[in-house]
């Protein structure tokens, strides 16, 4: 997928008076300096900038800005660039779907120096009749990213604001599926916070009922 549009666009709308773009520091470009704070704007795949970050907040402030599409619209058009028509997606993204991306930087959370943005936002998706792409998308390729609005934007500083993921009435221990339950959240989803939280030591696994991982927080979300 070409997230050249999104990507753009948005350090374009984070971007205020007085930021620098395009910073060479050390081995690596950083989308905006602020100060001391360097920014990275990453739209998916958490492990293709996880050497970058893990880096740079040896020695910098780092924040890491996310977007997640809360409505998405869709737009198809013809290998010519007509297009042929715009729906807009049933799926909404959610702020907890950040954790799809965060299991592949949950050891970073805990480093003093490292900060996560969520930007939740509608944005276009364009693809293209081309016959190239997935068998889900009846064989259309994704060619671009556009973003349309920033409708809302969530700063976590460290592992105790993540701690606001899990339900004020989940009592410990607890298990995935109690999770998934009390949160809305798929199974899946479950396993994939309770394994971030665990690497950034905000709960702990305790032991088994039945087949079930249990496990307890260790530190307070309030």
């Amino acid at each position: 997928m070409n997230e050249h549009s999104l990507h753009s666009e948005i350090k374009e709308w984070y971007t205020i008076p007085g930021d620098k773009t395009e910073v060479r520091i050390g081995d690596f470009i950083i989308d905006i300096t602020r100060g001391t704070l360097l920014i990275e704007i990453q739209t998916r795949n958490f492990s293709a900038i996880k050497r970058k970050l893990s880096s740079l907040v040896r020695n910098y402030e780092v924040r890491l800005v996310h977007p997640i599409p809360e409505r998405k619209w869709v737009v198809r058009v013809a290998e010519t660039g007509d297009v042929l028509g715009r729906r807009k997606s049933p799926r909404k993204g959610r702020l907890v779907d950040v954790f799809y991306e965060l299991v592949r930087i949950s050891d970073l959370v805990d480093n003093e120096n490292f900060s996560l943005e969520v930007l939740m936002i509608e944005e276009e998706e364009i693809r293209c009749n081309d016959g190239k792409g997935t068998w889900r998308r009846k064989g259309a390729s994704i060619k671009d990213a556009k973003l349309i609005n920033v409708n809302s934007k969530q700063l976590f500083k460290s592992r105790r604001d993540f701690l606001t993921f899990l339900p004020d009435d989940l009592v410990d221990p607890f298990t995935n599926r109690t999770l998934a339950n009390q949160a809305r959240v798929s199974i899946p989803l479950a396993r994939k916070i309770t394994y971030c939280l665990r690497k950034m030591g905000g709960i702990t696994y305790v032991g088994k009922k039945r087949r079930e991982m249990m496990f307890q927080k260790t530190l307070s979300n309030n």
